[in-house]
C-alpha cells in the first residue's frame, strides 16, 4: 500500500507548514491566547486566504473537494504548531454536518462564511450527565408550528464563546437515553434565550457552557431528520476523532523533537544528558510510540471512507485507543526528561502535554474506546 503523498498533497503540506512557521512561534501563540475568544482572527483569515478553511467542501459549494488525507495533513500541522484557532469546531465538525446533511439553502447560508473566515461554528453536544454517549440527550426540541422551541443546557462547547452559529443536538421525542428521537439544529448564537458562559480550558483553548431557554427556530434550522439523526452525529464525531488523531500525531512529533533537542543541550555531571544511554533508550521508545500513533492515524483516515458504519466506527475506536496510549507515554516521558522546567508555563513542552491530555479525553477516552473495541470482538 502506497502511503506517499501525491504532488498536490505535498504542496498543501508545504503551504501550511510555511504559513505556521512564519505566524505561529510559541511567543506569538501566548499573545494570541489573550485575544478575544482565545485565538487570532488575523491568523484565521490567513488560513482562509490559503484556502484551508474551504478544503473539505465540494467545488460546487465553493471549496476544494479535499478528502480525509488532506484534513489529516492540516490537522498534523496544526498540532505541531499548537494552533488555537477553531479549525476542528468550525471546518471539521460544523462543516461535516453541513456537508453530510445540509440542504442547498443551508450550505449557501453558512459555507461561504466558513470558507472566507467570516463565520465560525460550535458543536453543542455534551451535557451534564451524558459523558461520552452521543445518544444521551436531555435538551429538548418541541414542535411549534413549522419550527421548534429548544430548552436545555450544553457544556464545554469548544469555540462556544465566539461562534456565530451553534450546532445543537436536541431530543424531539423519547426518553433521555433513547437512540431515536434525536435531532440536530442550527441555532444562531445571538438568538433570544441563548446564554453563554465562557472560560479557558486546560490546553489554552476556550469553551462555553450554554443554556437554551425557550429558543425559537424555524424549520430551516433542521439538519437531516429531526427524529432520527444519531447516525449523522456519529459519523461527524467519527470524523472529529480522526482529525484529533492526526493533531495528536503532530503534537507528539513536536514533543519528541523538543525533548531530543533539550537533552542534547542540558548538561549534568559535565556532559549533555542526551549522552546517557538510558535516556537515549527513552527517546527511542518515544519515537516508536509516535510512529505507532502515526500508523493508526493513517488507518483511521482510511477508515473514514468505509461505507459500513459499524466497521468505520470500530476502526476509528481502535485508532483512538492507540493514540491515547501513545500520547500518554510520549507526553509523560517528555515532561520527565525536561524535569521541573517542563511543568512551567514558560516551557512549551508543558503546553503540548496539556493539549495531548485534552485530546485523549475528547469524544471518548482510551478506556471508553477500548471497551467499544472489546464489545465489537476486537483485541487491543
Amino acid at each position: 500500500m502506497d502511503f506517499d503523498l501525491n504532488e498536490e498533497q505535498r504542496l498543501l503540506k508545504d503551504s501550511i507548514d510555511g504559513l505556521l512557521t512564519d505566524s505561529y512561534d510559541f511567543e506569538s501563540r501566548k499573545k494570541y491566547m489573550k485575544e478575544k475568544g482565545g485565538w487570532s482572527q488575523a491568523v484565521w483569515l490567513k488560513l482562509a486566504e490559503q484556502g484551508l478553511l474551504g478544503l473539505p467542501f465540494s467545488e460546487a459549494d465553493g471549496g476544494f473537494g479535499g478528502g480525509g488525507v488532506e484534513t489529516m495533513i492540516v490537522m498534523e500541522a496544526l498540532g505541531k504548531a499548537l494552533v488555537l484557532e477553531p479549525y476542528l469546531a468550525t471546518v471539521v465538525i460544523g462543516g461535516g454536518f453541513l456537508r453530510h446533511a445540509g440542504t442547498d439553502a443551508q450550505k449557501a447560508a453558512h459555507v461561504p462564511g466558513i470558507i472566507d473566515g467570516s463565520k465560525t461554528l460550535a458543536f453543542a453536544q455534551l451535557e451534564k450527565n451524558s459523558r461520552y454517549d452521543l445518544f444521551d440527550v436531555a435538551t429538548t426540541a418541541k414542535k411549534k408550528g413549522d419550527g421548534y422551541i429548544i430548552d436545555g443546557e450544553k457544556f464545554v462547547v469548544l469555540n462556544g464563546e465566539n461562534a456565530e452559529t451553534l450546532i445543537v443536538t436536541a431530543r424531539t421525542k423519547g426518553d433521555r437515553r433513547d437512540k431515536t428521537g434525536i435531532g440536530v439544529f442550527l441555532v444562531p448564537a445571538n438568538a433570544k434565550g441563548v446564554t453563554r458562559k465562557s472560560y479557558p480550558t486546560q490546553d489554552g483553548l476556550h469553551a462555553a457552557d450554554i443554556s437554551f431557554t425557550g429558543v425559537e427556530i424555524g424549520a430551516d434550522a433542521v439538519l437531516g431528520n429531526p427524529d432520527d439523526s444519531l447516525a449523522l452525529i456519529e459519523r461527524v464525531v467519527d470524523e472529529a476523532r480522526i482529525a484529533l488523531c492526526a493533531e495528536a500525531v503532530g503534537l507528539m512529533d513536536e514533543s519528541l523533537k523538543t525533548t531530543v533537542e533539550y537533552i542534547k543541550t542540558r548538561k549534568q555531571f559535565g556532559v549533555a544528558i542526551g549522552s546517557f544511554q538510558s535516556l537515549q533508550h527513552r527517546a527511542s521508545d518515544m519515537f516508536v510510540a509516535a510512529e505507532q500513533a502515526r500508523s493508526m492515524s493513517m488507518f483511521a483516515t482510511m477508515a473514514g471512507d468505509f461505507e459500513d458504519a459499524k466497521e468505520r466506527s470500530n476502526a476509528i475506536a481502535a485508532a483512538k485507543v492507540q493514540i491515547g496510549k501513545s500520547l500518554k507515554f510520549v507526553g509523560q516521558q517528555a515532561i520527565q526528561l525536561h524535569g521541573g522546567i517542563g511543568m512551567t508555563m514558560e516551557a512549551k513542552i508543558g503546553h503540548y502535554f496539556k493539549r495531548l491530555t485534552m485530546i485523549e479525553n475528547s469524544f471518548g477516552d482510551t478506556d471508553y474506546h477500548q471497551r467499544r473495541v472489546a464489545d465489537a470482538g476486537g483485541l487491543i
